[in-house]
């Protein structure tokens, strides 16, 4: 009998559509859970996170690497209305071309349209294990036709990664009491 090889997935990540993706349809992501479910529905080893930086939000990228990911920065500008800008778009699609080698198969997350040579690139190579997008509704349909078979879209997720407010003071008020002498 021979053992199965535990499969070394990577994942790609576009905070700014995944955050907003999730905010459209009226719930919150629980980064934490988030970040398991990656490990155990898609066997990700490494969970790449395309972020924008800005100087008062260490408390918050702090918090990601916590949770596992592994945060790729790009720095951010003013546009024309003071809105801070930070496009990823090129950092994550470089990154998975250089990762390529390392990874079994590849899981991208995100709506954007903008991805649609990547995730070509990687169903033809046959490395693309999902594109996972946030919103059905705002889903680029480039993606949907691109994807094919392998995407999925997080809105059946809610149940299972939505952050509840309290729910780690809950958790940290738990271990403090089984902790104390």
């Amino acid at each position: 009998m021979t053992e199965k090889k535990q499969q070394n997935n990577y994942a790609f990540i576009d905070s700014q559509n995944l955050n907003l993706g999730i905010q459209k349809m009226g719930w919150g992501l629980d980064y934490r859970k988030f970040r398991v479910y990656l490990e155990e529905k898609y066997h990700v080893t490494k969970a790449f996170l395309f972020i924008g930086f800005v100087l008062l939000n260490q408390g918050l990228y702090d918090r990601l690497q916590e949770c596992g990911f592994l945060l790729v920065f790009k720095p951010t500008i003013p546009d024309a209305d003071g809105k801070i800008k930070g496009n990823v778009d090129a950092d994550l699609v470089l990154k998975a071309v250089l990762e390529c080698e390392h990874y079994d198969k590849a899981v991208v997350v995100s709506s954007d349209g903008d991805f649609y040579s990547l995730v070509k690139y990687l169903y033809e190579q046959r490395k693309l294990e999902t594109v996972l997008s946030p919103d059905k509704r705002h889903c680029s349909s480039l993606l949907k036709q691109t994807a094919k078979e392998r995407i999925r879209f997080m809105e059946n997720l809610r149940e299972k990664l939505e952050y509840k407010k309290g729910q780690q003071e809950d958790k940290k008020k738990k271990h403090r009491q089984r902790t104390k002498p």
